[in-house]
């Protein structure tokens, strides 16, 4: 299912990223090319964009034949918020910055508009855990499971 995403696409593999770590917490490190096999990232900029998540503190490496990336905390602990703020810094669009001009009629009620919506937006980024995003992808895909029981 393809969507229009909110977010950069540098953004948007960063939490595909963190989410697929969060997905296989319990089976250890996961190699790059893992990662960028199932979320359709491409491996060189998936290099790059882990060192960012890294330095973020969001995830760890380990060096060898068994390493490979793991969430530094458990996913529980990382809010999509925060995986967005390392990306896109804060969580506003350009009419809340700037605030209300006041040039043209309807200015300021468009640029409140604007401010609720992306305080609403944000704040379900910041409700929402690797751990809520796992478990909703886990609970749709039992769902389109057949039940062979009799």
């Amino acid at each position: 299912m393809k969507t229009q995403s909110l977010v950069s696409k540098k953004c948007e593999y960063g939490l595909r990223a963190v989410f697929e770590l969060a997905r296989n917490a319990n089976a250890g490190s996961m190699k790059i090319q893992e990662i960028a096999s199932v979320q359709g990232i491409p491996s060189r900029f998936l290099e790059a964009i882990l060192v960012e998540l890294k330095n973020g503190g969001f995830v760890v490496s380990k060096r060898g034949n068994s390493g490979g990336y793991s969430l530094a905390r458990d996913a529980r602990d990382i809010h999509v918020g925060q995986v967005i703020r390392l990306f896109e810094g804060r969580l506003t669009n350009a009419e809340s910055r700037r605030g209300p001009a006041a040039d043209r009629v309807g200015d300021v009620a468009f640029s409140h508009l604007w401010k609720r919506t992306q305080a609403a937006i944000s704040e379900i980024y910041d409700q929402t855990t690797l751990r809520d995003l796992v478990e909703e992808e886990t609970a749709y895909r039992c769902a389109d499971a057949m039940n062979f029981v009799i």
